[in-house]
């Protein structure tokens, strides 16, 4: 009899334990979000125009900074693809981009800029600690963690890496490397899904008939492990929404065509605030 206890409660451990895991999980992700330099305290994206553009909290900027910016900052300089900080005061400094592995700060007062490159266009980038995304957020709304959303995908490598169509919220796209594909079987049928790579994990961009009802309409995004033994997990739990559901200054990709699963992942985070569906 009490062996029989001590395996029946064998699952419920392990749920309590997963639950656990993924609370934490998701603690982490919002911290992130709400930390000064997360997705909240974007406040504002400028596009720089050839030449110098004037960065400050006066009327004749085209980097628009709110107090206690002064009202001359310096500018951006934008010539041949590169661009430099021109402080009022002190020394210029070409600036690295968010393409780069250490993109470049410029702090003002208590703001951040960072210059992003999007194909050929160049912008730059606002934190503000005091934007009203970040001190209005009401927090993110999830299902409830469920194991059996932790899928063991089988990992199908691609040697070369194919290249797959990224288009972003601008309308812009871009060419990516997609090193293989990661294939499960649901109600007897093969699905998979096709990440790029960034940070060393598996990214993938994908959307589910969750989008019409009761997450992110453009879709959401899952991180994965590089897959180890031919496997790769995807703890669909941990499907959250783009920083375009927090900012509406972020230029987020949007899933490819091939990223569509015909049934609700009904694992994740949920649609945030204001945001509506489709």
């Amino acid at each position: 009899m009490r062996v029989i206890a001590a395996f029946a409660l064998v699952p419920l451990l392990f749920a309590a334990s997963i639950q656990q895991n993924e609370l934490r999980w998701r603690a982490d992700y919002e911290n992130s979000l709400k930390a000064p330099d997360g997705w909240l305290a974007v406040a504002g994206l400028f596009w720089l125009h050839e030449g110098a553009n004037p960065a400050g909290s006066g009327p004749n900027t085209s980097v628009k900074l709110p107090a206690p910016a002064p009202p001359d900052a310096g500018a951006f300089r934008l010539e041949r693809r590169r661009v430099t900080w021109i402080p009022a005061h002190g020394d210029p400094a070409v600036m690295q981009p968010d393409t780069t592995d250490h993109p470049t700060v410029v702090h003002i007062a208590n703001l951040e800029l960072t210059v992003i490159r999007r194909s050929d266009r160049f912008g730059i980038r606002l934190r503000d600690p005091n934007a009203a995304t970040r001190l209005e957020f009401t927090g993110t709304s999830w299902f409830p963690p469920d194991p059996s959303w932790i899928v063991k995908a089988k990992w199908v490598p691609l040697s070369p890496a194919k290249r797959i169509a990224i288009m972003n919220i601008l309308g812009m796209t871009d060419e990516e490397d997609c090193p293989g594909y990661a294939e499960w079987i649901r109600s007897g049928k093969a699905f998979r899904l096709e990440p790029v790579v960034e940070d060393n994990q598996l990214f993938f961009m994908f959307k589910d008939s969750t989008n019409r009802a009761t997450t992110y309409p453009a879709g959401r995004f899952l991180y994965a492990d590089p897959p180890k033994d031919g496997v790769v997990t995807l703890d669909f739990n941990h499907a959250h929404n783009p920083p375009c559901a927090f900012t509406a200054y972020a230029t987020c990709p949007l899933p490819p065509r091939q990223n569509r699963l015909p049934f609700a992942v009904e694992a994740g985070e949920k649609v945030y605030g204001h945001h509506g569906t489709e």
